[in-house]
């Protein structure tokens, strides 16, 4: 028999797992939500001493407590839930009770480490900035206090829960004491070795597909993830989904316990990733023009011509190789566009992680300034080309577009921050921005098979292009992935980047 022993996260209390552990037992499972110490309804935690062990302490007796009820029977196979910040006090445990565990489950939050404490969690800056400011020089002496129901999104997506359920999730809330947040979790490595789930909530960013991309990138930590003992799962829904989808998030559970789950896979010689498989379309091959970090394609014959910038996405990993501009997609777009009459340029930005937006912006910039400086370019027909997590960069040329911005294209891209990002600036949000885009055409390629956090992004800026009567033409890959241009070859595959290309093209030379 299974025994699923339930870690609540910030603020709430065992009965979170209410709607969950009711559908557990009847699948023949133990369900053991943990009481943790001060959190939960009616908990006072104003002088309340609370810390990080006393959290463990919690878990451990939990654990102890199954382990004794099974006498001389067979030892029970236990399984820790960890939600959101309850993965520290679940791994503090698991680290003194290997021997009993069989998996360790993490809903919707990353992984922890030795000497790590749990305010990493927070993925908000700014919040993390006020649970510092809260426990002063002297140490905490306040607790955090509990969210109310309009401020529940700033932890976390909220997607699948009604009014109702927000002020139900408020109503389970207590204040978080400080020295939770704040206490280093200590593992000695004891716990290792056990398997791993993590169920992803795709509301809230989470995606088995970024993950993926991650490791296809060389990501050297999420490439620790492609690892036999560790799987995932995918709920559609926001970062509660014991509230928002208690039954599925049992299945999962049920079906963690039984060993299944997506598990990501490295790339070989065999199976290159997306990025680095052929171009879908036959175009001739060019060697670029190294200008630092820049590469240009120029097409044979007189000047100046027009130039389509191509900006790649992330956040890819600092240190990657091969860099973006030498990925064999991208390439592939740029030679299209040389082929096409017109200079297509790579250049690689310091996207590396999703607080350096700004000064990617600022590579962008400064690329096309560089690019529009080359005689051979036409410094009045200049057309911008987005990709993927690269999308949010785009708000900087909508919200005020020059005079020689042409066109300004996006392919599969992510236009709005995911939630699980933290905090981007404002500046980079391309909805917003389209107050000021005027009659600047756009063009959009959407793929059917999207990741469904992504895709929300997507329909959130058209509706907002929609409302402001923004001229954008929007090509459509029903069967086509996120980096659609490394999936199978097909004919809709093909005609659609030669839509995209005609299309800006097409604008360049009006």
């Amino acid at each position: 028999m299974t025994e699923f022993i339930l870690v609540a996260g910030m603020f709430t209390g065992a009965r979170v797992w209410e709607g969950t552990a009711a559908r557990l037992v009847p699948a023949g499972a133990g369900a053991h939500p943990v009481a943790l110490s001060g959190l939960g309804p009616g908990a006072d935690g104003d002088d309340d001493p609370v810390d990080l062990e006393r959290h463990i302490a919690d878990v451990l007796a939990v654990i102890d407590d199954v382990v004794a009820s099974a006498g001389d029977g067979p030892a029970p196979e236990i399984v820790l839930v960890g939600h959101d910040y309850g993965m520290y006090p679940l791994l503090g445990a698991a680290d003194r009770r290997a021997r009993h565990i069989a998996r360790i489950v993490a809903v919707d939050t990353g992984p922890a480490a030795d000497g790590m404490p749990a305010l990493a969690v927070v993925a908000d800056a700014g919040l993390r900035d006020e649970v510092i400011a809260l426990a002063g020089a002297d140490g905490p002496v306040r607790p955090l206090p509990a969210p109310e129901p309009e401020q529940w999104q700033r932890w976390g997506s909220t997607d699948g829960l009604d009014d109702a359920a927000l002020k139900h999730l408020t109503s389970l809330a207590s204040p978080q004491p400080l020295a939770t947040l704040l206490q280093p979790l200590k593992l000695t490595g004891a716990s290792g070795a056990l398997p791993v789930t993590g169920v992803l909530c795709q509301a809230n960013g989470g995606s088995i597909g970024l993950l993926q991309q991650r490791v296809d990138f060389g990501d050297p930590v999420i490439g620790m993830l492609a690892s036999p003992g560790i799987s995932f799962f995918e709920l559609a829904t926001g970062h509660w989904p014991m509230l928002s989808r208690p039954g599925e998030l049992a299945d999962v559970l049920l079906r963690a316990a039984a060993g299944e789950g997506h598990r990501l896979t490295k790339p070989d010689a065999d199976r290159p990733p997306a990025h680095l498989r052929p171009f879908p379309l036959d175009v001739p091959e060019r060697t670029p023009e190294r200008h630092g970090n820049i590469d240009l394609y120029v097409p044979e014959g007189g000047g100046p011509r027009p130039a389509v910038v191509f900006v790649h996405g992330g956040p890819v990993p600092a240190g990657v190789e091969p860099t973006p501009r030498d990925w064999t997609a991208l390439r592939g777009y740029a030679r299209y566009a040389a082929a096409e009459g017109v200079v297509g340029v790579l250049f690689d930005h310091r996207l590396h992680d999703t607080t350096d937006y700004a000064r990617a912006a600022d590579d962008v910039a400064a690329a096309v300034e560089r690019v529009r400086s080359d005689p051979r370019v036409d410094a009045d027909r200049i057309a911008l080309w987005f990709f993927s997590g690269g999308g949010l960069l785009c708000a900087d040329w909508l919200g005020a577009p020059p005079a020689w911005l042409r066109c300004l294209a996006a392919s599969y891209p992510i236009l709005v921050p995911l939630p699980g990002w933290g905090p981007v600036e404002d500046r980079f949000r391309p909805a917003d921005a389209l107050a000021g885009t005027g009659s600047l055409p756009l063009v959009l390629t959407r793929v059917g098979q999207e990741m469904p956090g992504i895709a929300a992004t997507v329909e959130e800026f058209l509706t907002s292009a929609a409302r402001h009567g923004t001229d954008i033409e929007i090509i459509d890959v029903p069967s086509g992935h996120h980096a659609f241009e490394g999936d199978p070859v097909t004919d809709e595959i093909r005609d659609a980047l030669r839509a995209a290309m005609s299309a800006v093209i097409g604008r360049l030379t009006d």
